[in-house]
């Protein structure tokens, strides 16, 4: 039967999201909900593909638009997410979707197109000449843990494990809420302090209207004052903590190690068995912390179509051409840092 393409729009919203809930491939990234995030955080315009074969969905393609001065224009699969791609019901509905992304990058002179894959594309759905790819860029994190938080506590390496030991012996405490405040100040402290710009809290309560039940906040806290908190999502069997960070006491209170197990024992409790520890580049204390739970790095495949001349985009933090900037940045104020980060890290899709 003929297959049609269409833009995502409210009318088919819960059809996309039944898909992607039921595609062997399908991430929290492919859901419906971040076009709308996407919009409303950053203004960026987005272009969610839904592919239809006689009235049912047969493939979708969450694809937004980053385009700014600073950083040039790319359309990427999915922007600020660690996961995109094409997700169809036959490869042929894949080489669908990604022609169809191709005449966007055509029809808007966007010299990039960039896809973001757990999972590679099907040999049969692309041609590989035409779709270079780098699997050096990032890794991933995903670990089963069972029900049992005796087992779960046991399956951390021995040092990591006494940390987050003393973290409980401290006496810190977990919460879950849906309100950003903590969150953000919490967050533009951890990434200044790593020369990185901060996001609008605009973004963190979009992801959180988005989302709804799927998304929450887990704040730490010393003797009742916040000192660590993470944004995370769930999706079918997993919990995928996104934005993390602590404070400047955090380190020696051994709150971020508490604040992951605390992420951990309560998704045990909910029933979940997957801990999705989101992307990291190699070389980098983010990646060593991981590790150091445990957890085993897998590449994430990015593929990249481009237009005459272009280049793949090196938008990294270890890019040498940024380290001047990343300095300058960790000496900020952090009221400088809020004020002028929003503006930045749009372009850093």
């Amino acid at each position: 039967m003929a297959l049609a393409i269409r833009p995502l729009d409210a009318g088919n919203a819960t059809a996309w999201d039944a898909f992607v809930a039921d595609h062997p491939r399908a991430t929290f990234f492919h859901r419906a909900g971040w076009a709308r995030a996407i919009e409303q955080g950053f203004g960026h315009k987005t272009h969610f593909l839904l592919a239809e074969r006689d009235g049912a969905v047969a493939g979708v393609l969450p694809l937004g638009a980053v385009k700014t001065r600073l950083f040039g224009h790319t359309l990427i699969s999915v922007p600020f997410c660690v996961y995109g791609g094409p997700l169809g019901d036959e490869p042929a509905t894949e080489a669908a979707l990604l022609a169809e992304a191709e005449r966007i990058m055509r029809e808007t002179a966007a010299p990039v197109l960039e896809l973001r894959l757990l999972h590679d594309l099907d040999p049969a759905a692309f041609e590989a000449d035409a779709w270079p790819a780098r699997d050096d860029l990032y890794v991933t994190f995903r670990k089963r843990f069972t029900a049992s938080d005796e087992a779960n506590l046991k399956a951390i390496p021995r040092k990591q494990r006494a940390m987050v030991r003393k973290g409980i012996e401290r006496g810190l405490t977990s919460e879950v809420s849906r309100d950003v405040t903590a969150l953000h100040r919490i967050y533009a402290e951890s990434v200044r302090n790593l020369g990185t710009p901060v996001f609008p809290r605009r973004w963190f309560q979009a992801l959180m209207d988005g989302f709804g039940n799927d998304a929450e906040i887990v704040t730490i806290r010393d003797r009742g004052t916040p000192v660590a908190a993470v944004m995370n999502f769930t999706f079918r069997d997993e919990i995928l903590p996104y934005y993390g960070g602590g404070t400047a006491t955090a380190r020696h209170t051994y709150a971020n190690d508490f604040m992951y197990w605390e992420v951990m024992r309560r998704a045990a409790a909910r029933g979940l068995s997957l801990f999705d520890f989101g992307r990291s580049k190699r070389g980098t204390g983010a990646f060593a912390f991981k590790k150091n739970w445990g957890f085993e790095p897998t590449p994430i495949v990015h593929r990249y179509r481009l237009a005459a001349g272009a280049e793949i985009p090196d938008l990294n933090p270890l890019n040498p051409k940024y380290r001047l900037f990343i300095a300058a940045w960790k000496k900020l104020p952090l009221p400088v840092a809020n004020l002028l980060g929003p503006a930045i890290v749009r372009g850093l899709g």
